[in-house]
């Protein structure tokens, strides 16, 4: 197997790049001649992957994306066809969006949904699926609704809408999702009436390809359903990123209540650099209040991620050592196995960690904090990335059709300008056919000064550091590493574990994260969702190096697949005075 850039999008005007189909489920990038391939346009979008901000690939959903290759035709979609002159107060372009700004009124005839609507069973809660029939929505979104369904999180009556262009009926969409819904291991009673139930609170509706006169059909679908009763609407766009805007625009106009709450689901990617970010978030916020927004990425909904503020804020052992003068390190290692399309959340795991403690528990609390510390992270330069590619085979099953340049391996370090974490290096290595799969977090702490039993450790004493070690993969874990006597007449000294193992302590099934982030979006919860101002702030941060990747001047350097990585990134943390854990 190789890296997948399955189902990339056009980058925006901005860029200028093409993407070309090699094999059936590959893509290699390249412009009008080759000086593309050699500028790391597939670095760029790979890098964006594994900083959260990378678009879902056809393997995760969006398998009805159509690339566009038209410059035209893109800037149709970025250029505003408003009344006024298209610019912001910057002079920037803004995205078209329709002038409409009252709500027009349906004469569509709704569609009648195959259950039942009783007057007092009416829904509190109705929630559309936009590009219900892909595969993210197949696989993940509504095997996450019936999770939550089935464990009481949604309402008994709550009321779900597939939204595609297939001619389908109610039927054939429950048919669809049916053989995806698992019940839970831990406990499986009445599982197959619950499945019943909830496929019959679930229709369909073919919205066609005018997305106003679909809005209209679907505004009045959910109008139906909802009895004329007060409801809320959660709107989830599984939709390309070329369509996005015309789908959410229309939807603002012509889908939202009036009677309840309105809230948006949007995939990544985000932008593709500062500019089309800008573009994108001022078309979305002309429709939307930010707090109507919520951009998901998947894996932010880990409960690695979840334990990072609990871990920090409810144990008094680690909240005063958490600084600068306690902390020599802090590594996040992303080894993925072949053919693994997990993407990454390296910056807003590094804001989790770093941040000040909030003053609350409310999600605008912790997003404030969370953007302080971005935009305190030193704009990456390009002497602190490596970049790397293992060497195809044909013995290793590698497609040697991708481009030599194409990179699975990226290495940096990050540093925190701030009195807290001034100095202390934030080393992250995200990477494909290494040695081991692993996803951690890894927090090393300082020497022991003067430590007495220097000459007692029967290794190198940089290794019998303390530290602290959260695991998502392969087993979720939390381990404290210190420093103890190996049993014996002599005073040995040894490095050992203190390890919490999830599967052993607790007789529970982990949500998928999915379930976590829909079940945050009904709760009100946005703390785990990027802001529009923690968008910017990303991007001042990775505009340099992807630039330097555009000008051809960071070269990737090959490893050996099933390797520890390119011999470059340990250099690196030589430059930074860290030697690089490899257990």
């Amino acid at each position: 197997m190789s890296v997948s850039f399955s189902n990339f999008p056009a980058p925006f005007p901005a860029t200028g790049k093409n993407i070309h189909t090699v094999t059936s489920d590959r893509f290699v990038l390249y412009g009008g001649s080759a000086t593309i391939c050699q500028s790391f346009c597939g670095l760029k979008l790979w890098l964006l992957d594994r900083l959260n901000l990378k678009h879902c690939s056809k393997k995760h959903g969006l398998s009805e994306s159509k690339i566009i290759k038209n410059q035209d035709k893109l800037d149709s979609h970025l250029k505003t066809s408003s009344s006024n002159d298209g610019r912001d107060s910057e002079g920037v372009s803004t995205l078209s969006v329709p002038n409409v700004t009252k709500r027009p009124t349906s004469k569509l005839q709704a569609h009648s949904p195959n259950f039942p609507v009783q007057s007092d069973q009416a829904p509190s809660l109705c929630i559309a699926v936009i590009g219900a029939t892909g595969e993210l929505a197949r696989r993940k979104i509504f095997p996450a609704l019936f999770a939550l369904y089935y464990s009481g999180f949604l309402p008994e009556n709550v009321g779900i809408v597939g939204y595609s262009r297939k001619n389908l009926t109610d039927e054939d969409l429950r048919s669809i999702i049916a053989s995806t819904l698992t019940c839970r291991i831990d406990h499986r009673e009445n599982c197959g009436d619950k499945i019943d139930a909830f496929l019959s609170r679930t229709c369909y509706l073919n919205g066609g390809y005018d997305n106003r006169e679909g809005m209209l059909k679907l505004s009045a679908l959910m109008e139906h359903i909802e009895g004329g009763f007060e409801a809320n609407r959660i709107f989830y766009l599984s939709v390309p990123q070329e369509a996005l805007l015309d789908v959410a625009s229309t939807l603002a106009i012509c889908a939202q209540t009036q009677k309840g709450w309105n809230r948006i689901i949007i995939e990544k990617p985000f932008g593709f650099d500062a500019l089309s970010s800008h573009w994108l978030t001022k078309a979305l916020l002309s429709k939307f209040q930010e707090k109507q927004l919520y951009r998901i990425d998947h894996l932010l909904g880990r409960n690695l991620i979840e334990n990072l503020t609990v871990l920090r804020f409810s144990n008094l052992i680690f909240e005063p050592l958490w600084s600068r003068t306690y902390i020599r390190s802090i590594q996040v290692i992303l080894s993925e196995e072949m053919g693994v399309q997990s993407g990454s959340h390296i910056l807003q795991t590094i804001a989790l960690l770093a941040m000040e403690p909030p003053i609350s528990l409310n999600g605008e609390d912790i997003r404030n904090e969370k953007v302080k510390v971005l935009r305190l992270i030193r704009r990456l330069e390009p002497s602190n990335v490596i970049l790397g590619q293992y060497k195809a085979t044909f013995d290793d099953k590698v497609d040697v059709k991708l481009n030599s340049l194409t990179p699975t391996y990226f290495a940096a370090v990050l540093y925190i300008d701030n009195a807290r974490w001034d100095g202390v290096p934030f080393l992250i290595k995200a990477g494909m056919g290494l040695i081991k799969h692993r996803v951690e977090i890894r927090i090393q702490f300082r020497h022991v000064p003067g430590n007495i039993y220097h000459d007692r450790f029967g290794h190198n004493i940089n290794l019998a550091t303390n530290e602290l070690i959260l695991r998502d993969v392969p087993d979720e874990a939390i381990l404290v590493r210190v420093n103890n006597k190996v049993p014996g007449l002599g005073l040995q000294l040894d490095a050992s574990e203190l390890n919490l193992l999830y599967k052993d302590k607790y007789n529970a099934e982990v949500p998928d994260s999915y379930e976590h982030l829909l079940l945050d979006v009904i709760d009100g919860d946005n703390h785990l969702f990027m802001r529009s101002d923690e968008l910017t702030a990303a991007w001042n941060i990775l505009n340099p190096v992807l630039q330097e990747i555009d000008k051809n001047n960071i070269a990737p350097e090959l490893y050996e697949l099933g390797g520890r990585g390119p011999v470059g990134a340990y250099y690196l943390w030589a430059k930074h005075g860290v030697q690089w854990t490899e257990d």
